[in-house]
């Protein structure tokens, strides 16, 4: 990885996702759960999302609701 290549837009970010029928969002949360399934650690998320502690905490009751006896609902 270079990472002194040519700088990308936020333009042309925004351009890929809507070509690919994506919202930026979306892909995010989706990120941040498939990384609490696989890990279940709350401080890898903050330090790897830079969410706050709450987030971090929701996001792994809601990929391991088994561990916390509370219910999705």
């Amino acid at each position: 990885m270079d990472i002194n290549g040519t700088a990308v837009s936020p333009g042309t970010i925004k351009y890929i996702f809507r070509q690919l029928g994506l919202n930026a969002r979306q892909v995010r949360i989706d990120r941040i759960f498939h990384e609490a399934q696989l890990t279940a650690d709350p401080l890898h998320l903050i330090r790897l999302f830079g969410i706050s502690e709450v987030t971090a905490v929701r996001y792994v009751q809601a990929a391991h609701p088994e561990r916390t006896g509370k219910s999705l609902r």
